[in-house]
């Protein structure tokens, strides 16, 4: 083998090992931040595999169930009539917006104590993005609407001097 063949092989050999480490490193990152959104119920009915999996579960946060201790939170999140104990354990403080009769997404695993174990927790408040009740909408105002009345003067009124 000459020089040029053999410093061909290692450079090959050189980069055929990074993009192993590369597509490796990338492989393992997606299967760490994959998650799987199921229902309350679903959960209930996975087996063991919920044990192993990240998953995302919504519901409304049952009024009355929140128990805070500093960014630690415990609740129970209710579906239709299926109810979940959730510990929220994340490192940011619950959104501000989480709160009774709220909805949530807690993301995180099942826990074989039948808790689920959240990292991530997202919430909404309901009432603030439900439309208003009462009476029908307000139309929209044109721009002629909004602008500034005319100021009537004594020549624009019809009086004369």
């Amino acid at each position: 083998m000459s020089k040029e063949t053999s410093k061909f092989l290692k450079f090959g050999a050189v980069t055929v090992v990074i993009l192993m480490s590369l597509g490796y490193l990338a492989y393992t990152g997606v299967q760490d931040t994959k998650s799987y959104y199921v229902t309350i119920k679903e959960l209930r009915t996975m087996g063991d595999s919920a044990f192993s999996k990240r998953l995302r579960v919504a519901g409304n946060v049952e009024p009355g169930s929140i128990k805070r201790v500093g960014s630690h939170v415990d609740f129970m999140l209710v579906e239709q009539d299926q109810r979940l104990a959730v510990s929220y354990t994340g490192t940011e403080a619950p959104p501000d917006t989480f709160k009774d009769e709220s909805q949530a997404l807690a993301e995180g695993n099942f826990g074989r104590d039948g808790v689920f174990h959240a990292k991530g927790l997202q919430a909404k408040c309901a009432s603030k993005y439900a439309p208003k009740t009462g009476g029908p909408p307000e139309p929209a105002k044109s721009m002629t609407q909004l602008q500034a009345p005319a100021v009537q003067t004594p020549a624009s009124s019809g009086m004369a001097n």
